[in-house]
């Protein structure tokens, strides 16, 4: 680039005069829209066959579980190879797993076999979270990296709006629509493979020491003693734990309470899409946050009051609403999580740091389904939301009492990696001593 074109940071849309991000987003878009076709069809699809909450339940944890085993090791393999590379290997086994979805639904073999494709996909996404999460880093300038954040999570929120809407219009109970989803699926994972193959291979930094069982828990280590991650990371694990009401989209659109079956289930899980696109869009055009931290408490509890009031909801309006400000508090939470893991830890760790932040948004996505649909399968579906709505917002009262650090934080274009703001405090504790 010339000086003229080099981009500023008063620029809102300054990732995108960079190439590699522009790849980097079209894939990541591509595998977040795949996947949000596959939910409502998976969904869709479960719950036709079953009529079940607790069916519902177990697609949640068979997701879960490969990432909370292989997270950790997926860190060590960001820090140790190339990471491009190794997302389009994961890229490949997602796109096996959907090759095995369509041959599903075209010979109509036994639904449970959903559950054993899920899982291999969730294995990819173990292994491959960490390389992508920490490749943006390596994209796009670190003074840049805060507008990246945002448009990333942007991208990943238009395609959580658009997937559940054309999965909505485009599953349904009969097996050719369920067809037309799968090879949608796949069709967009092909597509993720050639958009990041396309990417030019960053420049290789310092990569981490030798694999040991001390490099390997080194992430867990280094959050542990990171108070901003550790509490901002665990606040959100929680929350959503308690908030997440995802995988009861099935059993609110239906019958017995909005009826307006797996097309209004799309739109309900495209309304909190629109919301978070609403909000990124937003925090992009406006100054930065001057006190990140009481934002960040503030939209925790909005994401709690929006969950009571939709478990509330009998008017599908209503409950549109609700969702569009889950999402767009959701959004605020994403963005300063983010930025924070990724701007506190140095380079070379950053994809084992990268994959204990996916273990604890794992954990509050997926086990919070699995939460939400035993509790729904045990006390109903309403009992599960609010009273998940109401742990919600004990939680943020609970974290802002623990860490007193997130009340603290401020811009986050003043945030340092949390390796010399160590050095520097122990420097200054041995002068006092000194002294």
């Amino acid at each position: 680039m010339s000086d003229a074109d080099t981009p500023t940071l008063s620029d809102p849309y300054v990732a995108w005069r960079y190439p590699a991000f522009c790849l980097y987003s079209a894939s990541w878009f591509l595998i977040v829209f795949s996947k949000m076709i596959e939910t409502v069809a998976v969904g869709a699809a479960i719950y036709a066959a079953t009529h079940k909450e607790l069916d519902l339940a177990w697609l949640g944890l068979v997701q879960a579980a490969p990432v909370m085993l292989l997270a950790i090791p997926g860190g060590q393999i960001a820090d140790r190879f190339n990471r491009r590379n190794v997302i389009l290997w994961t890229i490949a086994l997602s796109i096996c797993a959907a090759t095995g979805m369509l041959f599903l639904a075209i010979f109509h073999w036994p639904i449970k076999f959903i559950y054993v494709f899920l899982g291999i996909a969730a294995v990819g996404q173990s292994l491959g979270g960490p390389s992508r999460s920490s490749l943006l880093p390596q994209i796009v300038p670190l003074e840049n990296f805060n507008n990246a954040i945002t448009w990333s999570s942007t991208v990943f929120q238009i395609a959580t709006m658009l997937g559940p809407a054309i999965g909505g219009l485009i599953s349904g109970a009969k097996n050719q629509y369920i067809v037309a989803a799968f090879s949608a699926v796949l069709a967009c994972r092909v597509l993720s493979f050639l958009a990041m193959s396309f990417m030019e291979n960053p420049a290789v930094r310092d990569r981490a020491a030798a694999i040991s069982w001390e490099s390997l828990v080194a992430g867990i280590r280094f959050v542990r003693r990171t108070k901003l991650i550790l509490a901002t990371i665990t606040m959100d694990l929680f929350a959503v734990l308690f908030g997440g009401l995802t995988y009861l989209l099935p059993v609110f659109a239906g019958e017995k309470y909005l009826n307006v079956g797996t097309t209004g289930q799309g739109f309900l899980r495209s309304a909190e899409a629109v919301g978070a696109v609403c909000m990124a869009m937003l925090v992009a055009h406006l100054p930065p946050m001057r006190r990140a931290g009481w934002t960040l408490l503030w939209a925790v509890a909005g994401f709690g009051a929006a969950t009571i009031v939709f478990g509330l909801s009998k008017w599908f309006w209503l409950s549109l609403a609700m969702m569009f400000l889950i999402g767009a508090f959701d959004n605020i939470s994403v963005l300063v999580r983010h930025t924070l893991v990724q701007m506190l830890t140095p380079d070379p760790m950053r994809g084992r740091v990268s994959a204990v932040n996916n273990v604890f948004i794992v954990a509050s996505n997926d086990i919070g389904g699995f939460e939400s649909g035993l509790t729904a399968w045990l006390f109903g579906p309403v009992i599960s939301v609010v009273g998940g709505g109401i742990g919600t917002i004990l939680v943020v009262l609970a974290s802002a009492k623990i860490w007193p650090e997130i009340r603290s934080i401020g811009s986050l274009r003043d945030v340092r990696p949390a390796d010399a703001a160590m050095a520097e405090q122990a420097a200054e504790e041995e002068t006092a001593d000194r002294g």
